[in-house]
């Protein structure tokens, strides 16, 4: 899709580049992913114990690339028993151009999800579907209370040979699907749609932001799955598709996402007391009426 002007000042991140290349990294232990899945059935934090619960907040989770939404079904289903309300992002298979998988579903799944309740809504995306993920957030401060990545590389496309030859290949069936409503260069490094250019931008200061990675990772390079800042990322162990059956990626969730939810309070707090405090020349003068 065609891109929007957007404020320069606001878009000067030095997180984003445009890198795009093969990364030496050990695809093959992705096998283990089965672990991280055994072990969140045995963690008790699976089961709400010992962990920061939720307010009813809508939490919307973004599948990575190629994979469907109903992957996600135990983070769904853990969310959901920790008192938040979880919601699949409705893309189906993420295999489209992402400024389109915002435009035509996306938005109407956060905004749904942000009517009924009646908050500002969590994004978690794991791998491609953080990078999505963190483009909305960019996109709409207004919308989102935090935003939260499972190994997703939204410094730059760095991952392993394969990865690359199946992004591709989607590639040219986006091409051959959209033609013109797409821009020449979509899916690569070099496209200058609103989504690429949402990631170059700082993130704005109303979302709480976290960055979680494995230096185990196997499909992409985790250097470029965090931010540099301390208190955004956080890494645990284990492999880059576990990760969203993580029990230490969960821990950090509930964490953030209690974290979030207070910082929203005291934001709202702040400026409710602010409009309600009376000048000085109103308690003179009184209420009119």
């Amino acid at each position: 899709m065609r891109r929007t002007r957007r404020n320069p000042e606001s878009c000067a991140s030095p997180i984003r580049t445009r890198d795009y290349q093969a990364a030496e990294v050990p695809i093959l232990n992705e096998a283990l992913f089965a672990l991280d899945l055994v072990l969140l059935h045995a963690a008790p934090l699976y089961y709400g114990v010992g962990i920061p619960h939720g307010d009813g907040s809508a939490v919307v989770l973004i599948p990575g690339f190629l994979c469907p939404d109903l992957y996600l079904t135990p983070l769904h289903e853990w969310l959901r028993r920790i008192g938040y309300k979880p919601v699949f992002s409705g893309i189906g298979v993420n295999s489209e151009c992402p400024n389109l998988l915002i435009t035509r579903q996306l938005t109407e799944t956060i905004d749904r999800a942000r009517a009924k309740s009646g908050r500002k809504v969590h994004l978690i995306g794991h791998s491609l579907g953080g990078v999505i993920a963190r483009a909305i957030a960019a996109q709409r401060p207004r919308d989102v209370a935090s935003v939260i990545t499972l190994g997703a590389p939204f410094r730059g496309t760095v991952a392993h040979a394969s990865i690359l030859r199946a992004a591709s290949m989607v590639r040219k069936r986006i091409l051959a699907r959209h033609g013109s409503a797409v821009l020449p260069d979509c899916y690569t490094a070099r496209c200058t749609c609103d989504f690429l250019e949402s990631l170059a931008c700082v993130m704005p200061s109303p979302v709480l932001q976290t960055a979680v990675y494995t230096e185990s990772d196997g499909v992409v390079d985790w250097r470029y799955c965090k931010t540099d800042i301390p208190e955004t990322d956080s890494r645990v162990s284990g492999t880059h598709i576990g990760l969203a059956f993580n029990p230490s990626a969960y821990s950090v969730i509930a964490k953030r996402l209690a974290q979030a939810r207070s910082k929203d309070t005291k934001g709202n707090a702040t400026k409710k007391s602010y409009r309600l405090k009376p000048t000085k020349a109103a308690r003179t003068q009184g209420s009119p009426g």
